[in-house]
């Protein structure tokens, strides 16, 4: 049905802002709801020779993801140390729901596959990937850039990230890596000795000594080699890593993690040495049980480390670091850059929040690597460049999550064709010290937890405290607060002197010292960045006190040192990570020179920290509000359209429809009018359409076409002439822990009029409950709860009274009431509308009904004009038989019937007065006549049943 004209063009511009916000938020949804392209799996097991000239093979548990269209650029993504290719699931279908064809597998020795861990042995790990590389150059889903030669990339963290650059370096069928948090010498990750004697190449953000004779980091390296024994992925990081601009919960798990011990060895395992070949259990055996390394040991570290091969990258490489990570530092990124850089490749540097002690990458970082790839295995996308990426984590929030934002920098300073890194000095003070020793070096200092450090650091309370420094360990020096804030990014130097205290024994391994970095507030709080510390070993330290100067390359962290802060130097004798020294002795510790080399790389912001959600909420809330400006401009319009002739009447329904989807019409063109003083049947049978229009009268529900006026005004959804209507539709809805009264107290609150026109008392009287009003509803029958219902609709005494079946669950005498209660009700002046399917009531209750049957009207008037429509009498005789034949003498009367003692006949017109005169004048005696029909017989004729 059309809007008036009149409305029509007032109503335009809120209409048109309604449908541009609906068309807005069904875009939204439809946009949000939209499916990831489809990834089909393959698995399959892959003979690779289990050693170099072998004739004997061992198996690879692989897994091959297809996107949704091939041939496609392949990436091979191999898994952490102690993972298998379950553990990169999620990465894996992430690249190829951006089109690569992706490859995972278990390495030697993990997961499903057999053979034994040789660490990355290029005869063995990298053989094993250069074999997956034929096998994927037969795959006619892989795109080739020649015969045997696939276009393929590599990306893997930790172990992987190292499987990546050394494959890079020994097959150049391999077109682009991406390591991640990964290593470049694994003896120097594993014993590093941050000191040398001499200076340190200084030009890159983080160098590192990478001296001779490290100290043997033995917390990790026993994660690491029981993940080998286990099967269990110890070593991964566990959870992602926050991003700028993302505000999550603590803990969240990594998109390409499976659950710890999730995929176990298969096979058999070498004894005590677990799933590691021989060479590599008699590695680990000999420096976890003497803290040292022999150079057989070191040997076999080396042959396990990309720095073996990379003088020979020369594809891109983007190499993503973590600026959480005790295991691999950035001094091991920065050696990976440089010697990569200086072969001529492009390089890309990207230092995260996370690492081994911080999370893996997330989302946006993952999605990175995926653009690199997308750009250098298929041209899409725009050039990632070279450039430098490090996040700046910040003070924590209030929800104690910290604030980040990263920083670019056009190129990773010290590279070849970019500027060396610029570097602050600030002057360090502090008199020489004597450090003690323990015995067994317990007890030991704490810098950090390996393995627990992700969590830890993710905690405003836990981060900055977890550092234990104990006395007369640790010689201290410190800067003088700083005027401004100085951004650390990577690893400062400083100039250490160091003694033996003569008298005290010096163990023939020589001095094991860690030193550490920490910022420190105006109120002395200290936070060790990154959790790091440098462990330092000078050997042939003269007995006599003569000092040993060395220089020493603190732990790469970024970190924003605000002003009024210091930085302060702890250089310590223990730390509970490392192998400590166990000899009891004295050392002296001074500053060879008192400047600290701060190193500082100026970028720009590519992210500023906004509060995403803050926004988000300000944003739906003015949405909220203009589209509750706009509701309520129509409801003004709407409760403002009153038509003064019909101010007087109770009810008018005109040309009402009511359609619903599918193409069913519950109502359709209903009319019909209410008086004054009226008490109105609305009947038909079950789906006719009485509730369907008793709800849109409440304003419950909108109509397609037509409309209700109550006095005179328009029925909407929140109409005020509505408080004028009391009803009870569809059932009741109470709190069943109140008593009866107490929610018809609280329906009465709920409308903000005062409680002396509510009429408690009435109501009461006429739902007949007595004492049960103050029992619990949810003591009640159906029943009792129907009359509380009907008490609750007459609250107020409204003008216009709706009830919806109001005599189901009532008994006999409670129905009587009821009739009476309803009469005397419309006889004050007031409206009485009643549904209801039990039609004697409907006849002796109400003065007019309205049938409906299928949505339609089929006849309205009253009570009496209905039964009696149809003109049949019924006469009531001494002498049926001869009444009947009477009767059929009439002009116009058929359908005489005998029926007893009485004579039913259709008068069609003929008055039945004259059919009386007719009967006694021919000597019948007539004992009563009225209408044949009831009510009911009316009802069933309109329905046709």
């Amino acid at each position: 049905m059309a809007l008036p004209s009149r409305l029509r063009g007032r109503w335009s511009l809120p209409a048109l802002i309604v449908l541009v916000a609906l068309v807005g938020a069904v875009v939204v949804w439809t946009r949000s709801g939209d499916e990831p392209p489809p990834v089909a799996k393959r698995d399959a097991l892959i003979d690779v020779p289990e050693s170099p000239g072998s004739d004997r093979a061992i198996q690879l548990d692989t897994t091959l993801y297809l996107p949704e269209r091939t041939p496609a650029p392949a990436v091979l993504l191999p898994h952490g140390f102690g993972g298998s290719k379950d553990s990169v699931t999620g990465q894996a279908n992430e690249l190829a729901q951006r089109g690569f064809v992706v490859l995972t597998y278990s390495a030697r020795g993990f997961g499903r596959s057999t053979g034994q861990i040789a660490l990355n042995s290029l005869d063995h790990e990298v053989r094993d990937a250069q074999k997956l590389l034929d096998w994927l150059a037969t795959r006619e889903e892989v795109r080739t850039d020649a015969a045997g030669d696939p276009r393929v990339g590599v990306t893997g963290g930790s172990y992987g990230g190292a499987l990546a650059l050394s494959l890079a370096g020994v097959d150049r069928r391999v077109d682009t890596i991406v390591p991640v948090i990964t290593f470049n010498d694994l003896g120097q990750a594993l014993l590093p000795n941050s000191a040398r004697a001499g200076d340190v190449d200084t030009a890159s953000p983080s160098p590192g000594a990478f001296g001779d004779d490290g100290v043997f980091k033995r917390s990790w390296a026993g994660i690491f080699f029981s993940a080998g024994l286990s099967g269990g992925d110890l070593a991964s990081p566990g959870q992602e890593a926050q991003e700028p601009g993302q505000r999550t919960e603590t803990g969240v798990p990594d998109a390409s993690a499976t659950p710890q011990g999730g995929s176990r060895p298969a096979g058999p395992v070498n004894g005590a040495c677990g799933r590691f070949q021989a060479d590599v259990c008699a590695a680990y055996t000999d420096v976890a049980t003497t803290g040292r390394a022999s150079d057989r040991t070191l040997e076999l570290l080396r042959r396990s480390s990309p720095a073996t091969v990379t003088n020979r990258i020369t594809q891109p490489t983007m190499i993503v670091q973590g600026e959480q990570d005790t295991l691999f530092g950035l001094d091991q990124a920065d050696a990976n850059a440089r010697q990569i850089a200086a072969n001529g490749a492009k390089v890309k540097v990207v230092w995260y929040s996370g690492g081994h002690d911080g999370g893996s990458p997330g989302p946006e970082l993952r999605s990175q690597i995926a653009d690199w790839m997308a750009f250098h295995l298929e041209d899409k996308g725009s050039d990632p460049g070279v450039s430098f990426e490090y996040t700046v984590v910040g003070a924590f929030r209030s929800s104690g999550s910290p604030a980040l934002r990263t920083v670019v920098a056009p190129h990773y300073p010290g590279l070849p064709g970019a500027a060396p890194i610029e570097r602050r000095t600030l002057a360090l003070t502090g008199r020489d010290q004597t450090v003690v020793n323990p015995a067994g070096g317990n007890p030991a200092a704490v810098s950090n937890l390996p393995g627990l450090g992700s969590a830890l650091s993710r905690s405003s309370s836990l981060s900055s405290r977890l550092s234990l420094d104990l006395p007369g360990q640790a010689a201290v020096f410190a800067t003088e607060p700083l005027t401004s804030q100085v951004l650390l990014t990577g690893a400062s130097t400083v100039k250490l002197r160091v003694s033996a205290v003569p008298g005290q024994p010096v163990p023939t391994e020589g001095a094991v010292l860690f030193a550490k970095l920490y910022d420190s507030d105006a109120n002395g709080v200290r936070t060790l960045p990154g959790s790091a510390v440098a462990p330092i070993r000078v050997r042939d330290l003269p007995a006599d006190g003569t000092p040993v100067d060395v220089t020493v390359t603190l732990p790469g962290a970024v970190r924003p040192v605000e002003s009024e802060h210091r930085l302060q130097l702890v250089v310590s004798t223990t730390d509970q990570a490392y192998q400590n020294a166990n000899e009891p002795t004295s050392y002296r510790i001074g500053l060879a020179a008192p400047d600290l080399s701060v190193p500082v790389v100026a970028g720009v912001n590519a992210t500023s920290e906004v509060p995403t959600t803050a926004l988000w909420g300000i944003a739906i809330v003015l949405i909220v509000c203009a589209l509750v400006g706009v509701v309520a401009w129509f409801r003004r319009r709407l409760t403002a359209d009153v038509d003064p002739e019909l101010s007087g009447v109770p009810l008018v329904i005109s040309g009402l429809t009511k359609s619903y989807p599918g193409g069913l019409t519950a109502v359709k063109d209903l009319s019909f009018r209410v008086e004054h003083g009226q008490v109105l049947g609305l009947l038909g049978p079950n789906g006719a359409g009485k509730t369907t229009t008793l709800r849109m009268l409440m304003g419950l529900i909108q109509p397609s076409e037509g409309g209700i006026r109550v006095f005179g005004h328009r029925i909407v959804s929140g109409a005020p002439v509505l408080s004028r209507i009391g009803s009870f539709v569809e059932g009741s809805g109470f709190l069943p822990h109140l008593s009866g009264l107490a929610n018809l107290h609280l329906y009465w609150a709920a409308t903000g009029r005062p409680v002396e026109q509510a009429h408690f008392d009435e109501a009461l009287e006429i739902a007949g409950l007595g004492d049960a009003v103050h029992r619990r509803v949810r003591t009640y029958s159906q029943g009792m709860r129907q009359r509380l219902a009907i008490a609750q609709a007459m609250l107020g005494l409204p003008d216009l009274l709706v009830l919806d079946e109001p005599t189901n669950g009532l008994d006999p005498p409670q129905i009587h009431q009821m009739r009476e209660v309803l009469r005397r009700y419309a006889a004050a002046g007031r409206t009485v509308l009643v549904s209801s399917h039990l039609l004697a009531e409907v006849e002796q209750t109400c003065s007019h009904v309205v049938v409906m049957h299928k949505g339609t009207l089929v006849a309205a008037g009253p009570v009496e004009e209905i039964a009696t429509g149809g003109g049949e009498a019924t006469f009531r005789v001494d002498r049926p038989d001869e009444a009947a034949d009477v009767l059929r003498g009439l002009s116009g009367v058929q359908g005489v019937s005998v029926d007893g003692d009485q004579v039913h006949a259709g008068l069609n017109g003929t008055p039945r007065a004259e059919a009386l005169q007719a009967l006694v004048a021919a000597g019948v005696a007539v004992d009563q006549v009225g209408p044949r029909r009831r009510l009911e017989d009316a009802f069933l004729e309109l329905v046709g049943e």
